[in-house]
């Protein structure tokens, strides 16, 4: 199991916050197993990449790297700033406001980079949102991790997560506490994203990059569900259903459909 290495510490606060209150309220809802703990990087900055089934998946994803004694920058919905107490924390904790569908929004990857540069962890959730596939498989990817690791020459980890949403559903707002669920995490190997040049304006290659990182999550999340993933669901094909809905498929696009479809997946928004 990996230690805190320099340039990776944890701050009085977030050791607090992490250790003190975060983890032991994850521990008495949920019964966590995470298996690669030997693939998270010993050293340097990295950008962890996971799909989102649920509001605690940061927390869920998060108590992996620290129990691993990895401190984690997520990038966070800026309204989670605002709420009390919650917000002091994820201040505290180095956590990155990501203003969404503003011009503001790059603002987060210039600090998350820098982040990545000082030798430490951020994540990232690249869909963006939560799942709107009903079948709760991970979507179509946005940007922003491709365009961190092809800035940076960092690798991405990738983490697929199953269970959370026993505890809390997708885009519900009735948590289940009781009864420990299962939660299972399972961290795959970096991803090597070289082979994507580091020019993160040349739109090909960002979404040939995104493409990648999110096959290397859906891949996980299959292992954990022991079952095969339909292709991801797409805004750009089936639809958004709307803030805070679950969406419904659309049949299997023909080649020309596909074609017809092809423009997306914005930095952050």
């Amino acid at each position: 199991m990996n230690t805190s290495v320099p340039g990776r510490s944890f701050t009085p606060f977030y050791r607090f916050a992490a250790r003190g209150v975060i983890i032991p309220a994850l521990k008495a809802m949920s019964r966590q197993s995470v298996r690669g703990v030997e693939n998270i990087p010993s050293s340097g900055g990295f950008i962890a990449v996971a799909n989102h089934i649920s509001e605690l998946d940061s927390l869920t994803a998060m108590r992996a790297l620290v129990d691993a004694g990895i401190p984690t920058h997520s990038l966070a919905k800026s309204t989670l700033f605002d709420v009390p107490v919650l917000g002091a924390i994820l201040t505290a904790g180095g956590q990155i406001p990501v203003q969404r569908a503003t011009t503001s929004a790059g603002h987060a990857l210039e600090a998350a980079e820098e982040y990545i540069r000082n030798g430490e962890c951020v994540m990232v959730f690249p869909e963006g949102t939560l799942t709107r596939d009903p079948l709760k498989w991970p979507m179509t990817g946005k940007t922003g991790a491709a365009r961190l690791a092809m800035a940076t020459g960092a690798p991405v980890l990738p983490m697929g997560q199953w269970g959370a949403h026993h505890i809390l559903d997708t885009y519900s707002r009735h948590i289940h506490p009781f009864g420990r669920k299962k939660v299972e995490v399972l961290i795959g190997e970096p991803l090597d994203m070289s082979s994507f040049g580091t020019d993160h304006n040349d739109r090909d290659a960002v979404r040939a990059a995104t493409a990648f990182i999110m096959k290397a999550i859906t891949e996980l999340v299959e292992e954990l569900r022991g079952e095969q993933a339909p292709r991801p669901y797409d805004f750009a094909y089936d639809g958004n259903p709307g803030k805070g809905k679950i969406g419904v498929r659309k049949p299997d696009p023909t080649p020309e459909s596909t074609d017809s479809a092809d423009e997306s997946h914005s930095d952050l928004r």
